[in-house]
């Protein structure tokens, strides 16, 4: 019965940490061109707020939206409305990103350096050319 117990604690342990991996695994954003996304993501309307009970969703333009998901959605659910913003509001024309306002207008360029930039501005925003 005593051997039973070590291997119990033993068991319960290895349970725990394999639950808290996938946990993480399960939580972690896409994979993200850091240059593109840091200069998007200054005029995307979408920020996450750190909150006494918890994590949620804001937006700069609509101070009504509040989004409150799980914790372990929160950056999925983001990449979502970002994604949605990106699709309506990114333009890629002549190696540049064009970042439109809501009436089509340009507000920003970016100019696109490598390839490995427009595949992300593809597969991340959905955004063709």
């Amino acid at each position: 019965m005593s051997s039973f117990r070590n291997y119990l604690f033993a068991l319960l342990a290895i349970g725990f940490v394999v639950i808290a991996i996938s946990a993480y695994f399960e939580s972690r954003p896409e994979q993200k061109n850091q240059r593109i996304y840091q200069e998007v993501k200054k005029y995307s309307p979408y920020y996450i707020e750190k909150r006494f009970g918890g994590l949620q969703i804001l937006s700069k333009t609509d101070k009504d939206f509040i989004e409150k998901p799980k914790n372990i959605e929160i950056f999925h659910q983001l990449d979502l409305l970002e994604k949605k913003w990106g699709k309506d509001h990114l333009k890629i024309e002549n190696s540049q990103l064009y970042i439109l306002d809501d009436h089509n207008a340009s507000i920003a360029t970016i100019p696109l350096q490598s390839q490995e930039e427009f595949d992300f501005i593809r597969q991340f925003y959905g955004v063709q050319q």
